[in-house]
């Protein structure tokens, strides 16, 4: 099943639910008007588009993710990968790493993965 696209107001709705899932409607409402400046309606609005999309499920008032913000990150990074770079990872570091210094630290965490992903 392929990962759903979200757009940027859902994925900050979905920061709130990842980070105290599985949470009641209510405290989510709560939450989304705390963090977000939501009312009530426009909450369970996006609950129920989201459930419709096959992204968020609610039971009993429950609201719980059907992915992990890792599997919709991974997705939305692909995509502007694909859509900014054509594709190229390398096209992508340089122009991120262009004018900014990277710190030991970064530069051996990006070493790590490039390791890890030969030995796959």
């Amino acid at each position: 099943m392929e990962t759903p696209k979200i757009y940027e107001t859902e994925y900050r709705f979905c920061c709130i639910i990842w980070e105290h899932e599985p949470i009641n409607s209510g405290e989510l409402v709560k939450l989304a008007t705390q963090k977000l400046g939501w009312k009530k309606s426009t909450t369970y609005t996006i609950i129920k588009r989201l459930c419709e999309r096959g992204i968020l499920k609610s039971e009993g008032a429950v609201i719980a993710s059907l992915y992990s913000k890792e599997q919709i990150q991974r997705r939305e990074s692909r995509e502007f990968l694909e859509k900014t770079f054509d594709g190229s990872l390398p096209a992508f570091l340089a122009a991120f790493a262009d004018g900014k210094s990277l710190s030991a630290q970064e530069v051996s965490e990006i070493r790590k993965m490039i390791d890890d992903y030969e030995v796959q």
